[in-house]
């Protein structure tokens, strides 16, 4: 989440041809798995070889690239979870220490985070899922709407592993599709960015796959959001 705990949602006319442009050819593809996986961030499965990333190192505006903090992401899928898998190179590590006994903490999004908004399909314009996961373990999962959030409480699990010498920690989360919708179909198309916060001051780095455009640090722009495409469930 960007520097506001409320998404701004309204979107300028010329700003929102600019994302919806930008957004037309973004995809990233899930791929059906055979069986549900053992999340290991340390040792990935061999089915994340089944996946292609997507990867991405500008800022929120789609400027100033930094390969130092290049992130890639990958997607899986099974009728009972999604999987994304996250690498990110970083220069230094900001995280917090303290957080409820499970891992959650609340405005994780003040220090160092990898993030994915998720809208499935059907879905209200302005609704969508926000997960969150720190370099230490750290995790929220949040449900936003028109001027606020609430906690998802989705279930999700997670695994982190940092490898200080590579400056590069790798993330993957296990989500059950049953917390994202009720109604999940395959040959539907939903829609997703992927972001990352590095640092605890001003300046900090946004970071976005696909750029939101906006003056200031924004993540909540759905109309920027690309696509997440299911891929091997058809009939």
């Amino acid at each position: 989440m960007a520097k506001s705990s409320y998404p701004n949602l309204a979107v300028k006319p010329d700003l929102l041809h600019h994302v919806l442009t930008m957004a037309a050819d973004a995809e990233i593809v899930a791929v059906k798995i055979a069986e549900e996986i053992q999340l290991d961030s340390r040792n990935p499965a061999a089915a994340w070889r089944l996946s292609e990333r997507v990867s991405f190192c500008s800022d929120w505006q789609g400027k100033k690239p930094d390969p130092a903090l290049n992130t890639e992401v990958r997607a899986l899928w099974s009728p009972s979870s999604l999987y994304l898998r996250f690498a990110c190179r970083y220069r230094e590590l900001f995280v917090f220490e303290d957080s409820d006994p499970n891992g959650r903490r609340d405005h994780l999004w003040d220090r160092d985070v990898a993030e994915a908004f998720l809208q499935p399909e059907p879905s209200p314009e302005r609704y969508y899922k926000e997960f969150e996961v720190a370099p230490n373990g750290m995790w929220i999962d949040l449900d936003i709407f028109p001027g606020g959030l609430a906690d998802l409480k989705s279930g999700l699990k997670k695994s982190v592993f940092l490898d200080e010498k590579a400056h590069r920690w790798d993330a993957e989360l296990a989500i059950p599709i049953k917390a994202l919708t009720a109604t999940f179909d395959p040959k539907a198309v939903w829609r997703a960015n992927f972001y990352r916060v590095e640092g605890k001051a001003e300046p900090r780095a946004y970071l976005a796959w696909r750029p939101t455009g906006t003056a200031k640090p924004n993540f909540h722009v759905p109309a920027a959001f690309g696509r997440l495409r299911f891929v091997g469930g058809e009939k």
